[in-house]
């Protein structure tokens, strides 16, 4: 649903009042960088790995948007492979938190720990989809966040180099607590919750394999999709 909040913003509001979505670039850009630091600030704090992920989201939307409003060709192509490439991402996000929380009956991180000693492929399967979360190189979400970046810096406002900077903390936040997510999740030490944890099911890794196969495919090949949005604006 977010994901076509956003889209509207760019087929319908922008398009339609044209001179106002400029007149309210600043503005429209400075919150939405407002939302990314408020909210990686707050999954940095969270023990609930929902919740984190949930403002993990937020974060991600906030570049989304500042993107679009930067009104640059880049910008706006870069959030169109975004939308696409975070759905993946945030599904496969979803999808190992259903597991976990299917076998411990919890969300609370405190409570979790040494998984990857009893099961490897899960927490080779939750490192990458983590790691594409955060756009690493080679990944499905690089490609788009670069173009984002591009974007917004190439923006026609004054303050965009600001803005890049402060966006660009918020690549370092959502590195901190997604990495911060993994240890506690995968590694430590296992305590009586996490001791019987049973790796995926063959229906589970068929699952995982697909959300996998996509992220490295478009990490790797990134011209299957942007040549489908080339010249979009």
């Amino acid at each position: 649903m977010v994901k076509m909040g956003l889209f509207a913003v760019m087929v319908w509001l922008i398009p339609v009042v044209t001179e106002g979505s400029k007149h309210w670039t600043n503005v429209v850009m400075s919150l939405s960088i407002i939302g990314i630091i408020y909210a990686s600030c707050l999954a940095m704090v969270q023990n609930n790995i929902k919740r984190l992920i949930a403002y993990s989201s937020i974060a991600h939307v906030g570049l989304m948007c500042a993107a679009i409003f930067s009104q640059h060709e880049l910008g706006t192509q870069g959030a169109i492979v975004q939308m696409f490439n975070h759905g993946i991402n945030i599904m496969g996000l979803w999808f190992m938190v259903h597991i976990i929380e299917n076998r411990l009956s919890t969300q609370n991180m405190d409570e979790m720990g040494g998984i990857a000693k009893v099961a490897p492929t899960f927490t080779i399967a939750l490192l990458v989809i983590s790691l594409a979360n955060i756009a690493l190189p080679l990944t499905n979400g690089f490609v788009g966040e670069f173009l984002m970046f591009n974007g917004v810096f190439n923006a026609s406002s004054t303050y965009r180099i600001i803005f890049t900077v402060l966006a660009g903390l918020g690549v370092i936040l959502s590195a901190v607590y997604t990495l911060s997510m993994i240890r506690r999740v995968a590694y430590g030490e296992m305590n009586t919750n996490t001791e019987h944890f049973k790796d995926v099911s063959k229906n589970e890794w068929f699952v995982l394999a697909l959300i996998l196969l996509i992220i490295l495919v478009l990490g790797f090949y990134p011209r299957l999709i942007t040549d489908l949005i080339a010249g979009t604006r």
